[in-house]
Order: C-alpha cells, then sequence, then structure tokens
C-alpha cells in the first residue's frame, strides 16, 4: 500500500507541473507579440472605463449656428498695437519708429538693439537739419508682419530676424526698401544631443539640413521645430527643407513628396522655442531649432548639444516701409549706420551675436510669394497622413460666468476658422457634471455648423469637475481610434482652472502619460499654474487668455496644432 501510495503522489506532482506548464504556455501564447507598452494600454483602457462609468455624462440635441464661410481674417484678430511695448522711446518729434525682432529688443542678452537705439537717441544726432531720434517696439518677426501685411499697423521701419519676412511683406504690396543687409550677425542652425550627433555623423559623414531629413525620413531623428507662420527659426527651416528634395523648385511634386515623408516622421511642431525646449528637457527630442545667440546664452545647452546652421542667415536687415518722406527715410539710413560703430558691435559680440561668420547661406534667394505657398503646404502636409481628432473641453462653471464665458466663445468662434477641414473634432462641456455637445466627426460644413451651435448655447453655473470632463474627452478619442486606428489625438481644455469636484490630476496623469495626448491648456481667469501643470505632461502649450490678444494666440495654436 505504502508503495501504490508514493506512485499516486507522485503521479499527482507531475500532473501538477504538466498543468503549470500548460498553463504558462497558454499565457505565454496569450501575450506573444504584445509588448509591455500594449499590455500597459490594456490597463489604461480598462482604467479609462472605470472612471468614465463614475462620470454622470449626458450627450446634449445638437443645435446648429450660423457659420461665416469667409476665411479667417488675421488683421482682425490682431490686438491693438499697444499690447506690444515699446522698449525705446524717443525723444525728439523728427523720430522713425521701429518693429524689432525679440531677441534684440528684449532684456539683458536680448536687450542689445534697445541699448543702440538709446545710445543713439542720447547723442541726439542732426539729420535734415533736425535732431533725430528713432522709438523702438518689442514683436516677434511672424506677428509684426502680420500687423505691416494686414495694413493693420505700419511702423516706419522693420527689422525681422532674417529677410524671409521682408520679403513676404513686399510680396503682399507693401513698399519694403531694405536700407541695411546686417545690423547684427545671427545664424539659425539644429541643437542636437552630442550622443545621436556623432551616431548620424557615423553614418552620414557629415550632418547638414539634408542628412538631417534623411534621418528624421528615416525614423532614426526625432526633432521638433517651431510654427513656420510665427516664428523665423520655423519658416527658414521649412524653406530649406523644401530645398533639400528640390533646390529648383521649392513647391515641385518631388518637393512636396519629399516633405510629406519627413513631415510623417517629425513628433513636434512647438508654437514657441520655449515651449520646444522644455520637450527637449524631458528626453522627447533628439534635436530642435534654435538660433545661435540663443545657443551660446544657454548654460544648459553649453555643454552635451552641438549647432549645425542651416538656411538663410538671421542678421536683422533693417527695411524702410511705405512711402516715407526723405526726412524718414534718412533717419533710418543714420541709425543704421549707427549700428555699424565698432563699440556698438563689439556690444553685441559680447551679448552672442556675430558668431559664426563664416557660415555661408547655400539657399538662393526666395520670394515671398513662394513663402507664402510654403506655409500654406505646410499647413495642408503637417501632419501628413494622419488625420487629427480632437476634443474641445470647456469650463461653464459659475466661475466662468460673465466675462470669462463671453470671452471664451468669441476665442473659440474666431479660432474655429483655423481648425483644418480635413481633421475630426468633437466637444465636451463640463460643470459639476459633464456633457457631450458634440460627437466626434470630421469638420465639415455641417459639423462646423453644430460645432458654433454648441458653443452658442454654453450657459455657465455649477462646480468644476475639469478631469472629468478630460476623461470623457479621453474616452471620445479612444473610441475614435478603435474605428479609425492612425489617428492623432489632441485635447484642447479652456478654463479657469480651478478644480473643485470630480478626479484629480493624479487620477488620470497615468492615462494621458500611456497614450501620449497633447493637452493644450487656455485659461480664462485661470489658476494658470494649474494649467501648466496639465499641459507639460506631454510637452503641449498653454495660454492665458487674460489678454487682449487672446483671439489671435488661439488663432496661432489652432493654425499650428489644427
Amino acid at each position: 500500500m505504502a508503495g501504490k501510495g508514493k506512485k499516486l503522489t507522485i503521479l499527482v506532482v507531475i500532473a501538477a507541473a504538466v498543468f503549470a506548464l500548460v498553463y504558462f504556455g497558454i499565457t505565454l501564447t496569450a501575450n506573444l507579440g504584445k509588448s509591455d507598452k500594449e499590455i500597459s494600454a490594456e490597463d489604461a483602457g480598462k482604467r479609462l472605463n472605470k472612471l468614465y462609468n463614475d462620470i454622470n455624462v449626458t450627450v446634449a440635441e445638437t443645435v446648429k449656428g450660423q457659420i461665416d464661410l469667409d476665411p479667417a481674417d488675421i488683421g482682425e484678430s490682431l490686438p491693438d498695437i499697444s499690447k506690444f511695448p515699446i522698449s525705446v522711446e524717443n525723444t525728439t518729434e523728427s523720430f522713425v519708429e521701429i518693429f524689432s525682432s525679440t531677441e534684440k529688443s528684449g532684456t539683458g542678452n536680448d536687450g542689445w538693439l534697445n541699448e543702440v537705439a538709446t545710445a543713439f537717441n542720447d547723442a541726439k544726432p542732426m539729420v535734415g537739419g533736425k535732431q533725430a531720434s528713432v522709438k523702438i517696439r518689442n514683436i516677434a518677426s511672424g506677428t509684426a508682419a502680420d500687423y505691416i501685411r494686414s495694413g493693420r499697423y505700419i511702423p516706419d521701419a522693420f527689422t525681422p530676424s532674417n529677410e524671409l519676412w521682408g520679403e513676404m511683406v513686399k510680396a503682399n504690396g507693401t513698399p519694403a526698401e531694405l536700407i541695411s543687409k546686417r545690423l547684427t550677425g545671427n545664424v539659425a542652425g539644429v541643437v542636437t544631443g552630442k550622443k545621436k550627433y556623432d551616431e548620424l555623423v557615423g553614418k552620414y559623414g557629415s550632418l547638414n539640413v539634408k542628412t538631417i531629413t534623411d534621418a528624421i525620413a528615416g525614423n532614426e531623428l526625432s526633432m521638433g521645430y517651431t510654427d513656420p507662420f510665427a516664428s523665423s527659426t520655423g519658416l527658414n527651416f521649412l524653406v530649406t527643407a523644401l530645398g533639400t528634395f528640390d533646390s529648383s523648385d521649392l513647391l515641385s511634386d518631388k518637393a512636396v513628396q519629399g516633405f510629406e515623408r519627413f513631415q510623417a516622421n517629425v513628433p513636434f511642431i512647438a508654437s514657441t522655442t520655449l515651449q520646444m525646449r522644455d520637450a527637449a528637457k524631458t528626453g522627447a527630442l533628439d534635436a530642435f531649432v534654435l538660433e545661435y545667440q540663443t545657443f551660446v546664452n544657454a548654460a544648459d545647452l553649453k555643454s552635451g548639444y552641438v549647432f549645425t546652421p542651416f538656411g538663410v542667415r538671421h542678421d536683422s536687415p533693417l527695411y524702410a516701409l511705405g512711402n516715407l518722406p526723405k526726412e524718414k527715410v534718412d533717419i533710418i539710413k543714420a541709425f543704421a549706420e549707427f549700428t555699424e560703430q565698432a563699440s556698438n558691435q563689439k556690444l553685441a559680440a559680447d551679448k552672442g551675436f556675430n558668431g559664426l561668420d563664416d557660415y555661408v547661406s547655400e539657399m538662393a534667394p526666395v520670394e515671398g510669394s513662394i513663402l507664402s505657398s510654403a506655409q500654406k503646404l505646410w499647413k495642408e502636409k503637417k501632419d501628413g497622413s494622419k488625420p487629427i481628432a480632437a476634443v474641445f473641453v470647456a469650463d461653464v462653471s459659475g466661475s466662468m460666468a460673465g466675462e470669462p464665458l463671453n470671452q471664451m466663445k468669441e476665442s473659440l468662434l474666431k479660432g474655429q476658422k483655423f481648425l483644418g477641414k480635413d481633421n475630426s473634432i468633437g466637444f465636451v462641456s463640463y460643470s459639476s457634471e459633464v456633457t457631450i455637445n458634440l460627437p466626434i466627426a470630421k469638420y465639415d460644413t455641417n459639423q462646423q455648423s453644430m460645432f458654433v451651435g454648441a458653443i452658442n448655447s454654453l450657459q455657465a453655473a455649477g462646480g468644476t469637475a475639469t478631469f472629468d470632463g478630460m476623461i470623457v474627452a479621453m474616452k471620445m478619442l479612444q473610441d475614435q481610434i478603435a474605428a479609425n486606428p492612425g489617428m492623432k489625438p489632441l485635447i484642447f481644455v479652456l478654463s479657469d482652472g480651478e478644480t473643485n469636484e470630480g478626479h484629480s490630476l493624479d487620477d488620470i496623469r497615468s492615462l494621458i502619460e500611456t497614450y501620449k495626448i497633447p493637452v493644450y491648456t487656455i485659461g480664462y481667469n485661470a489658476n494658470i499654474k494649474a494649467l501648466e501643470s496639465i499641459s507639460s505632461i506631454n510637452e503641449a502649450a498653454n495660454i492665458n487668455a487674460d489678454t487682449d490678444d487672446v483671439v489671435y494666440k488661439i488663432g496661432n495654436l489652432l493654425n499650428v496644432q489644427m
């Protein structure tokens, strides 16, 4: 009996071992081919569904609104010019006003032109028998060009970062006489991490825009660049990249097809240089674009990064605008000559300018009409073959009542004109509860009408469950992607940032990270820090809407991202 019992025990052990092996094999086979990320995504789906089921969600009846089919008017959205500060005041009645790009009319290392203009005014130069002076207005090149081209405000003179903006102004019909090709030297470039730089040089032999675009097209380099509608460096990179595919015709089929291949692997278009640099700090980017003057003044970039110049030089040309009287043209010329003095150029060098003077652009001059067409091409092709699905999440809590809600409605109604028609759009509003005002659908004329109707119907009351609204938006997006794989998800949150009900950011942070959904936040009378913490998760941007240029800002944001 003892022998039989021993045999039985052995058989049981063997059977258990076989069962364990079979079970392990089944489990292993079930997960075969799945990465940790995919399994994590499955867990995220379960968590998202659980959170969604905790929320009281109402689906509103869709209401159509009256839409305006006229194209977006940049000039109409621009705020009063007083929004952009005078960095140097004129000191005489005979003077010229100059729009200056921000890298030279700001403060500290970015204040070179201000110091030179102050010295010019202090010198009280005589021009045409009168004491003359200059007034400097600090304004980004792209924004300045929008004012000039729209006719909303035209100063006497314009010194953008590079000549591309001058060509665009001339192509729009505004007289623009080039007074000086260079006030001070600067160069645009690609900043690459040293390890990635060595890797690419080892493969391609050198690093330039051609090898960079090849590496991006081959998915070997993760690089970001800035909005070519607003950024001098971004516009420069766009036309330089197009030129690598067909230098004889930037808009040829060959150039467009090459750009589409390249752009399909660009993970990040930043609204601002600061946003792009923040993304690089997280390790999300191997490389990004920057001006050399900023690069040499950035302590965090001095070691570990390599600067590769590209495109046209950023030498701060100076233009006289409009049909000016000779007196004003003479003041502009006198000021240009003053900036060339050795002491002023040494001051520029001390602030990081006049570096890389041996760099010569290989690009031929680009006409303004071609530059405008290149921007339109970028708008059409920037998302490659991946259409966008976006959900707007609007705060309609009691704290948004009055001016904040009115401002939100205005900015959305005007900003929606910048939404690409190939994208898919949905709309959610929230207070203590969440309402799906508009399910996600392609942004055709019908959807646009219902989007406008949803905006017009918003009323403010109740508490603020911001993250409940975001959970509903994420659920809508994941359902949309399940039905249409390959879509790129985006969320735009419009709020005062004061969450006091529902779920917390900690409840959904891991979901935002897993799904890699950029969340752009727009704050109305807002706790900006709270909204920034949401946007920073996936390197999105935050806009402070407590300013009179919010419509213009949101238009730019939607133009870049949508």
